[in-house]
């Protein structure tokens, strides 16, 4: 009688319970302190989408809130395409004409571009080099928009807009363009990608000077005089890898690649061809399908549907919205994540590898917001070592992250399905106490000696277990 008086005492001052196998579970333990831990993740902010508001004054919007960034794991920003496009004041830059022009010259009816001017341009970039963060430019080069009206030779004589000079989309007066710079020339009828709109013809030397090498080329101007730091490139398929490789001798930097492709080979191919990233339009198509399309989980087993990611892990831009897939459904309807379903997925690309890219709208949204950066708290802390997948079902989704150094790694739960789940599995967690650090679940669980545990998650949710102290 002593005995069990003794034990229970003890039980009692442990604040533990026996569990249907009898092992002790203890409520008193205490999650880490996540900030206390960092395994060298980092994701980059797309800082814009689509037909962004108020116009001419995006720069100053969204300076304010590098601070906030930087404090939530973002270690670059992407920017919209900074130059001055056919349409003016309501360009978001995807129609190219001056690529000097920073909001610096009255053309195409405005003098700022649609995010602002050139100060307010070089305050931001400025700001977010004080604060250690990356400035990464979106370049459009496969194609041009707003020239002038010329006789074409290589049209029949027709009457193409291919010139750009002083008073014909090209104010700035640098890389002036003809027919003689775009498909097709006297060098070649189109290039690899084929033409769309004004296919600007990378072969032709004048084009290289201008673009990649001369001192005063796009490119060097970019990196040398307006500080940028780094590259996305738009639209890849317009043109040949080798253009890229040759920018990249030039000015050097991070860069990533536009290949809107679903095939993992192709985009392993162009990364290895190129020598930057590419966005894991693989691993995007996967989630959508897990998620939405095809409400079926098995899309995420890796070992059956590769993808970027798995393929070539340091070249992958994991993703879950941009400003195509999200904003322009006229253009891409069938691509979009749900919004109720974007944690989930943004819960897949931080737990897993590659580099996540977090879209503006998804962060920005008093919903999500906390949500979010628990998330990406988790990706800089816990998010490491080998991948392990434990099951996949229509609905539900399994896998860890080993740990590596100081980070313990997790267990990841995801439930797509409308009633809550759960699910027996082995970790790498022996013997310990699992906390759900997303804050979706309260409930602890123990491991037995083997690692074995029964883990829960509310229904259209996720849960990301790991140690407690």
């Amino acid at each position: 009688m002593k005995t069990y008086i003794y034990l229970l005492a003890i039980c009692s001052l442990l604040s533990c319970k026996k569990d249907n196998k009898g092992e002790p579970t203890p409520q008193n333990v205490s999650p880490i302190d996540l900030t206390k831990i960092d395994n060298g993740n980092r994701v980059m902010m797309q800082t814009f989408y689509w037909d962004v508001e108020p116009r001419g004054e995006w720069w100053n919007t969204i300076t304010p809130k590098l601070d906030d960034w930087k404090a939530n794991g973002v270690d670059r920003i992407w920017l919209p395409p900074a130059t001055k496009g056919a349409s003016g004041g309501y360009s978001m830059g995807y129609d190219p004409s001056d690529y000097f022009d920073f909001g610096d010259y009255n053309q195409h009816g405005t003098t700022k571009t649609r995010f602002g001017s050139r100060n307010e341009l070089e305050n931001l970039i400025n700001k977010a080099h004080e604060k250690g963060l990356q400035v990464i430019a979106d370049i459009v080069i496969n194609h041009c928009n707003g020239g002038g009206e010329e006789i074409n030779p290589y049209k029949n004589n027709e009457k193409t807009e291919t010139l750009f000079d002083k008073t014909h989309g090209n104010a700035s007066e640098k890389f002036n363009r003809n027919y003689e710079h775009f498909h097709p020339n006297a060098i070649e009828t189109s290039d690899e990608g084929g033409g769309f709109f004004l296919d600007l013809a990378h072969r032709v030397p004048y084009v290289q000077d201008w673009l990649w090498k001369k001192d005063e080329s796009v490119a060097k101007y970019y990196k040398n005089t307006m500080k940028f730091d780094g590259w996305r490139f738009d639209y890849v398929k317009g043109f040949g890898a080798w253009v890229i490789k040759e920018w990249m001798k030039s000015v050097g930097g991070f860069a990533v690649g536009e290949l809107w492709e679903g095939n993992p080979e192709t985009l392993k191919n162009w990364v290895d061809a190129s020598g930057i990233s590419a966005f894991d339009f693989a691993c995007y198509y996967a989630v959508e399908k897990a998620l939405d399309s095809q409400n079926d989980m098995h899309h995420l087993m890796s070992d059956q549907h590769p993808m970027l990611r798995t393929l070539r892990p340091d070249k992958a831009v994991t993703f879950v919205g941009n400003h195509d897939v999200d904003d322009r459904n006229d253009v891409h309807p069938d691509n979009t994540i749900p919004k109720n379903k974007k944690l989930m997925a943004y819960a897949y690309i931080l737990t897993h590898s590659g580099y996540p890219c977090i879209f503006y709208t998804d962060y920005e949204n008093s919903t999500n917001k906390t949500k979010l950066q628990k998330l990406m708290l988790i990706n800089r802390s816990l998010a490491a070592g080998e991948e392990k997948f434990h099951l996949a079902s229509n609905t539900e989704y399994v896998a860890s992250r080993l740990g590596k150094d100081k980070s313990p790694g997790l267990v990841l739960f995801l439930n797509n399905g409308n009633t809550p789940a759960e699910r027996t599995i082995t970790t790498h967690f022996k013997g310990k106490i699992l906390i759900d650090y997303t804050g979706n679940s309260t409930e602890r669980f123990a491991t037995n000696n083997e690692g074995r545990v029964t883990l829960k998650v509310p229904a259209n949710s996720y849960t990301i277990w790991s140690v407690g102290q």
